[in-house]
């Protein structure tokens, strides 16, 4: 999975003057294609130990905690958290649906 777009976005959000150059774009996608893979594992195992069979915003930011260093783990975590509000608020029935699933979930465990 390519990441360049969002990279690309980011980048001029922060800095509209700079570039990158294709090889550091693909460097930057290998390492966000490295930390989801790793937060994907990690989340799983969380929740492997914990006994459950979901994986939630719970195990995803315990596992951000544990992944990234201090105040980068915050920030993350921050973002990651405005991301899933704004998704929600534009997408009602999908937060309705999963919050369903989500209590049915934890009903059966």
């Amino acid at each position: 999975k390519s990441y360049s777009v969002y990279v690309y976005k980011v980048l001029k959000q922060v800095h509209l003057d700079i570039s990158m150059l294709s090889k550091a774009m693909g460097i930057t996608n290998s390492f966000v294609n490295h930390i989801f893979e790793r937060t994907a594992g990690e989340a799983s195992c969380l929740v492997h130990y914990n006994k459950h069979s979901t994986i939630t915003s719970r195990e995803i930011q315990t596992t951000v905690c544990l992944l990234l260093p201090g105040e980068l783990a915050k920030h993350a975590v921050s973002e990651g958290t405005k991301a899933v509000t704004k998704y929600t608020s534009s997408n009602p029935a999908l937060f309705f649906l999963g919050k369903s699933l989500w209590k049915a979930t934890n009903q059966l465990q």
